[in-house]
């Protein structure tokens, strides 16, 4: 019987902006004893790019507008904070007490634009106002990645990137892709049939964030420290991809 096994590289070393991040898995890879194979996925949490890639921003080095000083009225949050988060979207869907629903800029709907302070280390110099922004490009990211560690290991793979997002009408939040090179956003199903030989007409898997979820059971929300998940057996082939195909066009979008 096929199956997709998930495990979790132990013992990621704490990401610095500037590290060779393809390196770093590299070697964890090597010191988790863990050969790829072709077909194989890494899921990467979004922090570890972002961290790696310098996109901390200093909230004292922020100048909130106009808007960002109304939303602060509305949700009671820092007016700084929320300049940021309006440099990352092209629109606010939605704002009350404590919260701030977005379109990012990458298209995708979110909370604060992804922007977190959650594992940006108090304790450290000068990180009390500082803040972690989503990568700009995730599939430019997760495309480099690739390319890279398929360089050092010869092995044809894919690679994502996934956040935490909460849901409409659902409660909680669960892993989703934010960027991918190599695995397929979505798998279109249109055309086969059933167990019962029935074809199906609208059927489309977001197998992408399908993978996702899965491995952020693995990740945790919290101190798991583990940050890369190594997944073999996905059950669809890998094909170049992008973030485009799973971000619902407006003019389909019935909840806007």
């Amino acid at each position: 019987m096929k199956q997709i096994v998930l495990s979790g590289l132990e013992g990621f070393p704490m990401v610095q902006p500037g590290d060779d991040l393809p390196d770093l898995i590299f070697h964890s890879l090597l010191t988790n004893r863990v050969e790829l194979m072709d077909s194989d996925i890494l899921v990467l949490a979004q922090k570890i790019v972002s961290k790696a890639e310098g996109r901390y921003r200093d909230l004292n080095n922020v100048i909130p507008g106009e808007r960002a000083l109304e939303l602060s009225k509305v949700t009671g949050k820092d007016p700084r904070f929320l300049e940021l988060v309006l440099s990352e979207s092209k629109s606010v869907l939605r704002a009350k007490t404590g919260t701030l629903i977005v379109e990012h800029s990458l298209g995708f709907i979110c909370a604060n634009a992804g922007i977190d302070h959650s594992n940006v280390d108090p304790e450290l110099p000068d990180q009390q106002d500082r803040v972690l922004l989503l990568p700009s490009d995730p599939d430019k990211s997760s495309s480099r990645i690739r390319q890279e560690i398929e360089n050092k290991t010869g092995k044809k793979i894919g690679v994502m990137i996934i956040d935490s997002h909460g849901r409409s009408w659902r409660m909680g939040v669960v892993g989703v892709a934010i960027g991918f090179s190599g695995v397929p956003g979505l798998v279109d199903m249109r055309g086969k049939k059933d167990l019962f030989g029935y074809e199906l007409k609208v059927t489309q898997i977001a197998a992408a964030d399908e993978l996702a979820a899965s491995a952020s059971l693995l990740m945790g929300q919290a101190d798991e420290s583990r940050p890369v998940i190594h997944a073999r057996g996905f059950p669809y082939a890998l094909r170049k991809s992008s973030m485009n195909e799973i971000i619902r066009p407006f003019d389909q979008d019935l909840f806007r």
